[in-house]
């Protein structure tokens, strides 16, 4: 594993001011908003001068019942090679649920949701993960997430949940100190205690990030200044093991460059003053599995456990974004929260996406979206989403008023594309609805 330095998440709306920042080594993408053929010049400069770009992914859902989707792993491999990095990352998250494994409808959750920390669900990621590794020209790095729910019934810590996958799979760790905190505020877990327990070595990079506090819940923003709490974290992490890389992660409401400069200015004072209690040999070794492990897994009939799973995230989703009954064991207060907390996401990511709704809309759109997400959870992506919400409303007779209606009747009509041909029931009802709509 190759020595990365100090990065920041590459993000459009601060581009040229990465391109101009001093001392960075390394940036992150997000690897759904790159386009192979396309890539911003931006990266191409970035690239031009030696800096090493990854490819981050969020939407394989690695954690998930399914098997990874191979059209999803052709696309972040070809990122890879088209942006001729040392590896790729993702998450240790499920981000859809339902389906064939369950003879339900498809969910998608639109954020990263935790894996329950059992046996079944460990055996689940380790195949999956595995599948991952086979169809990637490069090795794989996964992540740690936030979280603001806990599954019951768990049965390992998260240092052991990783340790054991690490042990399993070969698979290098992306490690989140700003999500070690998190788990700390709103799950009681203890940061030390997860360090002691995962393998230090398998480290591939570091994520830090800031967020907020609210009513004693901690939201991973990734949209205000990085916290003492989490330095810290940092700090006892760099105190074990010299990191490969870390990155400074900011998504949202964007500060000035310098502001961004003396958070990487922090970053880095805290690296050096850790690294006199480092080991001196700390750069992680190769890793491979445990061959015994390897051969076991392989008999292993993962079906079972899938089914199970698939049952237990189906039945947590629905409860969050369709609204059926909360599991049971869950806290259901924290489960409000989480679901708020999902549909907020889920608004801000249309409005950016299909950003001319929040100008025809106004003030008028986010309260409307939040009305319409508490019963129609997404099943189709975000650029979809956007299109149902606007069908929804003018189906309703809404907006009120008849200019903003209009407008937003066209916005819809232009994107809907041409009536269907097809025979089947949803290209019968997009047919109606453009008529409907039409007459209007």
């Amino acid at each position: 594993m190759e020595r990365l330095g100090t990065g920041i998440g590459w993000r459009p709306e601060i581009a040229d001011a990465v391109e101009r920042m001093p001392g960075i080594d390394w940036v992150e993408a997000v690897a759904e908003n790159l386009c192979p053929g396309h890539l911003p010049e931006s990266l191409v400069r970035l690239r031009e001068r030696g800096v090493t770009v990854i490819p981050h992914g969020v939407s394989l859902g690695l954690g998930g019942a399914d098997r990874p989707d191979e059209a999803r792993l052709t696309a972040l491999a070809e990122r890879a090679e088209t942006l001729g990095s040392p590896l790729v990352t993702e998450h240790i998250a499920f981000v859809r649920a339902g389906g064939p494994l369950t003879a339900s409808p498809l969910l998608e959750a639109g954020h990263l949701l935790p894996v329950p920390r059992t046996r079944d669900a460990l055996d689940v990621l380790c195949e999956n993960i595995r599948i991952a590794q086979d169809a990637l020209p490069v090795p794989l790095a996964v992540e740690n997430i936030a979280a603001l729910i806990s599954w019951p019934g768990e049965e390992m810590s998260e240092g052991q949940f990783l340790y054991d996958l690490v042990d399993r799979t070969g698979v290098r760790l992306l490690i989140d100190v700003a999500n070690l905190h998190t788990n700390h505020v709103n799950r009681g877990e203890d940061p030390a205690k997860a360090l002691d327990e995962l393998p230090v070595e398998a480290i591939a990079y570091v994520h830090v990030a800031g967020g907020f506090e609210r009513d004693g819940v901690w939201h991973d923003s990734h949209a205000h200044p990085v916290p003492r709490p989490v330095l810290d974290i940092l700090s006892d992490l760099a105190s074990r093991v010299t990191p490969p890389g870390v990155l400074l992660e900011r998504d949202e409401n964007f500060p000035e460059p310098g502001e961004l400069e003396r958070e990487l200015g922090a970053i880095r004072g805290t690296l050096e003053r850790a690294g006199a209690q480092a080991p001196k040999s700390s750069l992680p070794e190769p890793i491979t599995p445990r061959e015994t492990d390897a051969d076991t897994d392989a008999d292993i009939d993962t079906d079972p456990a899938r089914q199970r799973l698939a049952l237990a995230q189906t039945a947590l989703l629905s409860a969050l974004v369709g609204g059926t009954p909360v599991p049971e064991g869950f806290d259901r207060v924290r489960l409000g929260v989480q679901a708020r907390a999902l549909a907020a996401k889920r608004a801000d990511v249309v409005a950016k996406v299909a950003e001319e709704l929040p100008q025809i809309l106004a003030e008028g759109y986010r309260p409307a979206f939040l009305a319409y997400a508490q019963g129609h959870p997404m099943t189709g992506g975000y650029r979809r989403d956007a299109l149902d919400f606007a069908e929804h409303l003018l189906l309703a007779g809404r907006p009120e008023d008849a200019e903003t209606r209009r407008r937003l009747r066209d916005w819809w009509l232009e994107r809907s594309g041409p009536a269907p041909l097809s025979g089947h029931p949803a290209a019968r009802l997009a047919r109606a609805t453009r008529r409907v709509l039409l007459r209007r």
